[in-house]
């Protein structure tokens, strides 16, 4: 009788655990189907990458019309030139950093010439002038010289299809992003700094045609502000502009007391010489915002760590005057606002994303190109909201902490690789299967892409985490 009631005891207490585990597991399952809202996997809240962009198709009919007109001679190799100027920019060196390297050089040329003539008689002064020749040749040949472009219409012809249709494919991606995001945003009016063609216009006006009612488009090039007027009337001084209410100036406006809803500043920040320079245009631009700022680069190694330098001047630096106390807030592509963890990295690595398009279709031009750029998104959310749970997306706004693709994702035979930027302000190599994170999260992790958001895996293990040469100091959530 003792041994049946014992055995009888073991059974329920095992049948107690397999329902205990059964439960959890359908909570877990609950609470990874709800964060799809409806939704198929492939669409689901995170995903923020867009199909091949092609320009909207009155912009690039007056574009070619512009073109065609320029008769401009050896366009593709112009082209071919701005291209590679401009993506090899770097930032001009800081005149306080160039002093330094030439104390340094200075130093271990001494040091070198005091071993060299240990113990016999030298002119201090003759030895001193060739020192200083030394330096001065070895500063000219190391430092990198950098110089502004001084655009003419010619030139604003050749920027024009060298850049114009990758230029608006970075920019419609980056307010895509908050598009989707924030369902609620409608803005009424809208500022670009360094407008050039108006390209970042055209890729607002596509967001949101209807509500918005006053676009400033601020470039200090007037032949380009010229070039941009053409554009909107379809390179037809008679006709009527394709979207009314934008105004072309070549200075900001002056009072702080005017804000506008969503500000943009694509490519702008590299064309700006010092540290200094970018830093007060980056406070201005934040003065004028009452919504989102958006500020766009080039995908390199400089255009990342400008726009970091951005970042951080906003959630670290005080202004000296506030005329807006809300705060800023990441809100894309970081999930969190810490230090960037790709800058931490010995040789540093960009974040960068990238944005498929289609080309104005001219001769020698391909019909497909990859754009490669950098982006940061500010808000001005009040009190501090996580950018991983922004409260904005229902479906991000689930229970579960969201992380950035930040490389391609690796699909193989059941498990995917996913390489990620996390709310901790790490890098981490996931492994995702069915098995240990569950269908769903599988599932979305699969159909996603390089820069998109996917549900953060807090019962990982040992196994389903690496480190390879691109993500380092990985820890485990």
């Amino acid at each position: 009788m003792a041994l049946q009631s014992y055995g009888a005891c073991i059974l329920c207490r095992r049948t107690f655990e397999v329902k205990t585990v059964l439960r959890g597991m359908s909570t877990a399952a609950k609470t990874q189907t709800d964060f799809l809202n409806g939704e198929p996997h492939r669409k689901h809240p995170g995903v923020t990458n867009l199909k091949a962009l092609r320009l909207p198709e009155k912009l690039e009919a007056a574009a070619r019309s512009v073109i065609h007109r320029a008769q401009i001679r050896q366009m593709n190799e112009k082209v071919q030139y701005l291209t590679n100027f401009l993506w090899s920019r770097k930032r001009s060196i800081e005149d306080s950093a160039l002093r330094q390297k030439a104390v340094d050089l200075e130093r271990e040329l001494w040091s070198k010439a005091a071993e060299k003539h240990r113990g016999k008689d030298v002119d201090e002064e003759v030895l001193g002038e060739r020192i200083q020749k030394k330096v001065l040749n070895e500063l000219r040949k190391t430092t990198y010289h950098w110089r502004q472009l001084k655009y003419d219409e010619e030139m604003g012809v050749v920027y024009m299809v060298a850049r114009l249709a990758g230029g608006y494919a970075a920019v419609r991606r980056a307010l895509h992003e908050i598009k989707k995001r924030d369902e609620s945003f409608a803005p009424e009016s809208f500022l670009d700094f360094g407008s050039g063609l108006g390209t970042a216009a055209w890729a607002s006006h596509s967001c949101w045609p209807d509500s918005l009612k006053e676009m400033v488009c601020v470039d200090s090039a007037g032949p380009m502000n010229t070039l941009a007027e053409r554009l909107l009337k379809g390179d037809d001084e008679k006709e009527e502009p394709h979207f009314k209410h934008v105004y072309f100036r070549q200075f900001l406006p002056v009072t702080p007391k005017v804000q506008f809803d969503l500000v943009v500043s694509a490519f702008t920040l590299s064309e700006l010489p010092k540290g200094a320079n970018r830093e007060d245009v980056v406070f201005t631009l934040w003065r004028k915002t009452s919504g989102y700022l958006v500020l766009v680069e080039n995908g390199t190694r400089e255009g990342h760590q400008i726009l970091m330098e951005a970042r951080d001047t906003l959630l670290n630096k005080q202004e000296k005057e506030v005329f807006d106390s809300r705060p800023a807030s990441v809100f894309a592509p970081c999930p969190h606002e810490l230090m960037c963890p790709k800058l931490a990295q010995k040789p540093s690595l960009p974040c960068n994303f990238h944005q498929r398009y289609h080309t104005l279709s001219l001769p020698g031009q391909v019909p497909h190109l990859t754009e490669k750029f950098s982006y940061v998104i500010l808000s001005r959310a009040g009190p501090k909201d996580s950018a991983v749970n922004p409260g904005l997306n229902p479906g991000l706004d689930s229970g579960l902490d969201w992380a950035r693709l930040i490389a391609p994702v690796q699909a193989r035979s059941r498990h995917v690789h996913c390489r990620m930027c996390c709310s901790d302000g790490q890098l981490q190599h996931v492994v995702v299967t069915p098995r240990k994170h569950g269908r769903d999260m599988y599932r979305c992790a699969r159909s996603s892409e390089w820069g998109d958001q996917v549900p953060m895996i807090h019962n990982q293990t040992d196994d389903d985490v690496h480190s390879d040469s691109e993500t380092t100091n990985v820890e485990e959530s």
